[in-house]
Parts: C-alpha cells; sequence; structure tokens
C-alpha cells in the first residue's frame, strides 16, 4: 500500500472512531469522502446517503441539504436502504457507547 493510501486509509478510521462517538463533523465528512469518492473512498451514494443522515440526527445542517441533494439521485430502494444501514450503526454505537 503506497503512502497516500495508508495516509487514506488512517483518516477515514479516524474519522469512523469519532464518528462512532456522535462527532457530527466526522460524521458529515465521512458522508462528503463517500459523495464525492474522496479520500480512498470509492463512490457510494448508499453509504454517503447513510452518514449524512447519521450527521443530521447530529445536528448538522449541512449534512440535511447534503443528504437531500443526493437523495435526487437515489432510488427509493437505496434510500431505504440507507436508513437501515444508518440504524444498524446507531443501534451498534449505542451499545458500545453503553458498554464502555
Amino acid at each position: 500500500m503506497g503512502h497516500s493510501l495508508k495516509a487514506a486509509a488512517f483518516l477515514m478510521e479516524s474519522r469512523i472512531a469519532d464518528a462512532a462517538e456522535g462527532d457530527a463533523e466526522a460524521l458529515y465528512a465521512l458522508g462528503c469522502a463517500y459523495s464525492a469518492g474522496a479520500d480512498g473512498a470509492d463512490v457510494d451514494l448508499i453509504e454517503a446517503h447513510k452518514w449524512f443522515n447519521l450527521a443530521a440526527l447530529n445536528g448538522s445542517e449541512r449534512a440535511q441539504e447534503s443528504r437531500a441533494e443526493i437523495a435526487d439521485y437515489m432510488s427509493a430502494r437505496e434510500i431505504a436502504e440507507a436508513q437501515r444501514q444508518a440504524r444498524a450503526w446507531l443501534s451498534a454505537t449505542c451499545v458500545n457507547r453503553i458498554a464502555a
């Protein structure tokens, strides 16, 4: 793995760790990475919607706007899957926070 790939992987892992703590900025940054295919992430609108949705739940107005923008390019099935994944993430991270 090249230096830039390692740096991108570390950046994504760091954001995911912060996201698990409910950090709206980290959640928003993950949504941006997946919506644009940045920081080593492939473009994945379901993942992007999931992260924007979670950031919006944590108070990010920018995430609400971004979620609405990408939803225009998604099918109802894709949006439902993104929402399912967001619920699963919340469920898993809430259990982890309670256990900690």
